[in-house]
């Protein structure tokens, strides 16, 4: 399903022959923002890398500009997908919502979650989109609060010593 949105971007599914460049781009996101504690050498890059993994066992989607060129991506993971981390009967989940830095600024993060809420509600019994954040992702509170997503600080976790990700839902 290709969807257009404002600002020439251009929402789809990713293209394998994109997923090393998509991948790069979901870790490039994380380093350049500071949101690895292990920096080149965290371990979840390698998770953050492997776009082909996402794209097997979820929907990995790209904003892409006029010249088809991925400028950003997110992870959608319906129900049942190995992918889900937080999510319950009921709820789809994205993650690894990333945006280059050549593509800020330009609606690309916006424009895919609202891909993200729209496929939710496209999936039978889906009543929530849930996800996880980093305390410091300020700038994609800002986006899913603006989009109707709702804080649950029960639901917050740790994946691993030292990180507490914030939870958000969205009622559909």
């Amino acid at each position: 399903m290709t969807v257009c949105t404002a600002k020439d971007l251009t929402l789809r599914p990713a293209e394998p022959h994109e997923y090393d460049e998509v991948g790069e781009i979901t870790a490039r996101a994380y380093l350049d923002d500071g949101l690895l504690g292990g920096g080149e050498r965290d371990p979840y890059l390698t998770v953050l890398r492997d776009a082909a993994f996402r794209a097997a066992h979820a929907q990995l989607l790209v904003a892409a500009d006029a010249d088809g060129k991925p400028l950003g991506t997110v992870t959608y993971a319906p129900q049942g997908s190995p992918l889900q981390d937080i999510a319950v009967p009921g709820e789809a989940e994205f993650r690894m919502l990333a945006v280059a830095h050549r593509g800020r600024g330009r609606g690309a993060g916006e424009a895919l979650v609202r891909s993200c809420i729209a496929r939710a509600r496209a999936e039978q019994d889906v009543v929530r989109l849930v996800m996880s954040t980093q305390p410091t992702m300020l700038g994609a509170h800002r986006i899913y609060e603006r989009l109707g997503f709702l804080r649950t600080p029960e639901r917050d976790w740790d994946p691993v010593p030292g990180l507490t990700l914030l939870t958000y839902e969205r009622p559909l």
